[in-house]
């Protein structure tokens, strides 16, 4: 009897989740403002975004800062290795200005800023852009911030970050970051949902953040990896058609540059 109703609980939990979709602000508002600066985080919470996310490394002598490329170059204008420099010297530059004059003189910020502009009730995605040698510092950093584990998810595309993680901080999130690529051989995407679903095992996650790429994620992927009883979240979403179709499959988030405008078109869309 209980596996004859388990789809069901499925289909009525999507139905459910499909209307209450987090809406996560991809690098903040970065549509609008420069990406990884607290004021495209400002500017994300303005436009009502329930998350925001950011890209987080380790500078040379130990600090987390949000830069998503490993140099400083097409933000800063300078070419500096991030992983080589320190936070004074990469604050010699600026992060602003190449999205538009007004945005001049943003600072790069520390995890900790990032963290003190995160309201309460709203959540910060931090992804991981290094290895797992920075999961010291960010236990050190959530425990300083006073945010409620629950505001915080880990992210990553190395395994072993989100496995370090969970082993560190297991009252914090994480999910594994994927995306998707033709198989032409075997006429299908890799990774398939079975191997997803093992990694997601095997490093303890407690979900996946895929690229929403509609001819890998349908109904039977999101029905298995509901099965093994983990979250799901995708990217880069700012087309409304695309919104709508992962807010249908019933993701538990919707990453966007645009968190007002997918918001609104999810709202026109019902």
């Amino acid at each position: 009897m209980k596996q004859k109703l388990l789809p069901l609980i499925i289909l009525l939990a999507m139905s459910f989740s499909s209307r209450a979709q987090l809406i996560v602000a991809h690098r903040g508002a970065s549509y609008d403002a420069p990406e990884n600066t607290l004021s495209a985080f400002k500017l994300a919470w303005r436009k009502g975004a329930d998350a925001v996310e950011g890209d987080f490394m380790l500078t040379k002598d130990g600090h987390v800062v949000c830069i998503h490329d490993k140099t400083t170059k097409r933000t800063g204008g300078v070419d500096r290795k991030v992983a080589d420099s320190t936070l004074a010297e990469l604050r010699e530059a600026e992060y602003g200005g190449w999205k538009d004059a007004r945005w001049k003189g943003e600072p790069i910020p520390t995890l900790a800023e990032a963290l003190a502009v995160v309201p309460e009730g709203r959540k910060i995605f931090i992804e991981v852009k290094c290895g797992p040698e920075i999961t010291p510092k960010l236990k050190a950093a959530l425990a300083d911030s006073g945010l409620k584990p629950g505001q915080v998810v880990v992210i990553a595309f190395d395994e072993q970050v989100i496995a370090a993680s969970k082993r560190e901080m297991p009252e914090i999130k994480a999910c594994w970051l994927t995306s998707f690529k033709p198989d032409k051989k075997e006429q299908a995407w890799t990774p398939s949902v079975d191997s997803v679903i093992a990694t997601l095992k095997r490093i303890k996650a407690d979900g996946v953040d895929c690229r929403a790429e509609p001819r890998a994620v349908n109904e039977e992927f999101v029905r298995r990896v509901r099965e093994a009883g983990m979250e799901l979240h995708c990217w880069t979403v700012n087309d409304p058609k695309l919104a709508v179709r992962f807010r249908d499959l019933g993701f538990d988030s919707i990453t966007t540059d645009r968190p007002a405008f997918i918001r609104d078109s999810l709202k026109a869309g019902r």
